[in-house]
């Protein structure tokens, strides 16, 4: 691997992250959808997925944006995120109504990434001067922010029920 040197290769990192980040977690939603028996998350989930598939194409805009070709990085984060999902399901082997209650605050952990890591980016673009980028990420971002709202309002209701 090349060493890196310059502020624009540390901005295509993030951008490269966060681009294997948001696929692999397409992936995890459409999982959580399946996992979930509450029809009002079962439909934002949907809703998300729709969303991230637009964000993914955002993120092939900000790199052209930087006039850099779109190209993912494996992102470890992403990774870990998802195994925490797997292994708990696999060796805790929980209860339906305990698996789904556990994808909320999976979910969640999952949002709030998502969220410090466009943060980041922006910040960057912006430093660098890239305010289109900066923009186009910023769309994305507003998403994740509503996303991870949505799931800290409905959380409560249905640990409730599900934990009674």
């Amino acid at each position: 691997m090349a060493e890196m040197t310059e502020p624009k290769d540390l901005l295509k990192h993030e951008l490269a992250d966060l681009l294997y980040a948001e696929k692999r977690f397409t992936t995890a939603t459409k999982t959580m959808i399946r996992e979930t028996n509450d029809p009002e998350v079962k439909a934002r989930l949907e809703k998300h997925v729709e969303e991230t598939a637009v964000q993914i194409e955002r993120l092939e805009k900000a790199f052209a944006s930087i006039g850099e070709k779109a190209k993912a990085e494996k992102c470890e984060a992403a990774i870990g995120l998802k195994e925490e999902h797997d292994s708990f399901k696999s060796e805790e082997k929980p209860s339906k109504q305990l698996l789904e209650a556990f994808d909320l605050g999976s979910g969640l952990r999952v949002e709030h990434y998502e969220i410090a890591a466009y943060r980041t980016a922006i910040a960057m673009a912006n430093v660098l001067g890239h305010k289109e980028c900066a923009s186009i990420l910023k769309e994305s971002l507003a998403e994740e922010e509503a996303m991870a709202s949505f799931l800290e309002q409905v959380a409560p209701r249905t640990l409730a029920k599900l934990m009674a």
